[in-house]
């Protein structure tokens, strides 16, 4: 055996004290990885909305990789299930819980009360900060009523330039999921958009009383159609997805919602995809990003919320695809000319926000076919 000097050992004993300490410190930024969980108050598969916050804590962890640990859980479109989900995350160890909608909006603004060290992000609704108690929720609202004036413009556009079928039909249409402000918003937008091209443009409203019934979304979408809709609007989550395959079977065209719907059906069903003119975009998952980014930075303005629309590319319209082959040069200026004064501020989008229920129930009687 060889003789180990007394030197030797202490730099034996400092060796595996730095290795030690340097496992340790592996250990510990492992430990520290963020830990983010999106909550899903209905189900994926949407493609659309929910869709996209998915996508969205997707990129999340492409961009941060180890640095964060996510989950998504779907907890169903049953309301009673959705605040003992948010208790449940709010007891675990997330350092960010996200949920979003209108819907679930109340059930989380009285958990994070209830959790004041702990972190949320509110998407597509807000809680009323101006009652206090609310200093860890940070609010996403998304200006759709921008979005879906463009959709109006090109829908408006498209009947008046004679591009389409005559035998589809002379009138637009909306489908929405519940009747509330949030889907009313793409209502009043749609509709102030469409005028701007026709002031007496006629728009078919029609309500499915859910986000989740695609056979009620078909249901009503073919009763639009087969009643001289040339093109509907889908502002429905997954009972929206019925109305796609309304267009399909009638051979009618239809505005998709939150995500591009033409490339999202392109390979797995041509057929709906070739009936999708455009798509107004509800970008939720590029703000979902830009929150976390802002959240990784320290920078997360949590007891506040934000406003976001065009000017911000939180919503827009999709311009290839279909759009680019169906609409006329002319429509496709007009199109342009809306967004950019939409995103300078020169065009103000009406909103339903702060309307009531008369004045919405009026702006669809003075369109009604």
């Amino acid at each position: 055996m060889l003789p180990v000097s007394r030197r030797m050992l202490l730099r034996l004993s400092f060796a595996v004290a730095a290795s030690a300490a340097a496992l340790g410190a592996t250990a510990s930024q492992a430990a520290a990885a963020d830990k983010i969980l999106l909550i899903i108050n209905g189900a994926l598969g949407d493609k659309s909305f929910f869709d996209s916050a998915n996508r969205g804590i997707e990129m999340i962890k492409k961009k941060y990789g180890d640095k964060v640990e996510t989950r998504v859980l779907e907890v169903g479109d049953d309301p009673t299930k959705w605040e003992p989900a948010l208790l449940d995350a709010s007891e675990q160890d997330w350092n960010l819980i996200i949920a979003g909608t209108y819907s679930i909006s109340e059930a989380l603004g009285d958990v994070a009360k209830q959790y004041p060290d702990k972190k949320y992000i509110l998407y597509d609704a807000s809680v009323p900060y101006q009652e206090g108690g609310f200093g860890n929720v940070y609010s996403i609202q998304y200006k759709q009523n921008e979005g879906s004036y463009l959709g109006g413009v090109l829908a408006a556009g498209l009947l008046k330039s004679g591009k389409l079928p005559a035998k589809t039909g002379t009138a637009l249409g909306f489908l929405g999921g519940m009747d509330i402000p949030v889907i009313n918003d793409f209502l009043v937008g749609y509709i102030a958009g469409a005028q701007s091209v026709d002031p007496g443009v006629k728009v078919a409203v029609s309500y499915a009383g859910s986000f989740v019934d695609a056979a009620k979304g078909k249901e009503l979408g073919l009763a639009q159609y087969r009643s001289g809709v040339a093109i509907g609007f889908t502002a429905a989550s997954q009972a929206g997805l019925g109305q796609l395959s309304a267009a399909k079977e009638t051979g009618h065209y239809v505005l998709g919602v939150d995500s591009d719907q033409e490339a999202i059906f392109a390979s797995s069903d041509p057929g709906i995809a070739s009936q999708v003119v455009s798509s107004v975009l509800k970008n939720v998952d590029v703000s979902l990003l830009q929150a976390y980014d802002l959240y990784a930075e320290g920078k997360l303005p949590f007891g506040t919320g934000k406003a976001v629309g065009l000017a911000e590319g939180a919503v827009g319209l999709v311009g290839t695809g279909n759009m680019a082959k169906l609409a006329t040069p002319e429509v496709l200026a007009a199109v342009k000319a809306a967004e950019q004064k939409i995103a300078s501020g020169e065009i103000k989008v009406p909103t339903a926000f702060g309307m009531s229920t008369e004045d919405i129930s009026k702006l669809r009687g003075g369109v009604r076919p």
